[in-house]
């Protein structure tokens, strides 16, 4: 997923141990998985960032993935529409946000057609390398 969409690779223990840190604790994140006939198509995580101005939490979407065969098909906004479906319920629940490459012109037109609005925000960051 990573190399497809970012160019980046990534260490296979590092993945395990994170996918599995994350599958043991529902306060890190949650995953929603899209199947069609019983196989995945399509996967995202979802983690939460308390917000102290709005006295509520943004629903963060990351790790987005559909197989290539099933992109443009609906299985991204059905992810979304649950992932807005399962906020809603939350009264605590500030928005939704995501990132996205800023060269990944079909992810960023899938959002804008979801009624998602481009931010003036930039993100930065600090990477600690740890393996």
């Amino acid at each position: 997923m990573a190399s497809e969409s970012e160019d980046k690779g990534l260490d296979e223990n590092t993945l395990r141990h994170g996918i599995a840190t994350t599958l043991s604790s529902e306060d890190l994140a949650l995953y929603i998985v899209a199947e069609i006939a019983g196989k995945p198509v399509g996967t995202l995580m979802l983690t939460w960032e308390w917000s102290d101005w709005r006295n509520g939490r943004f629903w963060w979407i990351q790790s987005v993935y559909v197989a290539s065969s099933h992109r443009r098909l609906g299985v991204y906004s059905a992810m979304h529409h649950h992932v807005l479906s399962l906020a809603s319920e939350d009264p605590k629940a500030a928005g939704i946000r995501l990132y996205v490459e800023k060269d990944n012109d079909g992810a960023q037109a899938t959002y804008r057609q979801l009624d998602m609005v481009e931010t003036h925000y930039r993100l930065f960051e600090t990477e600690f390398v740890r393996n």
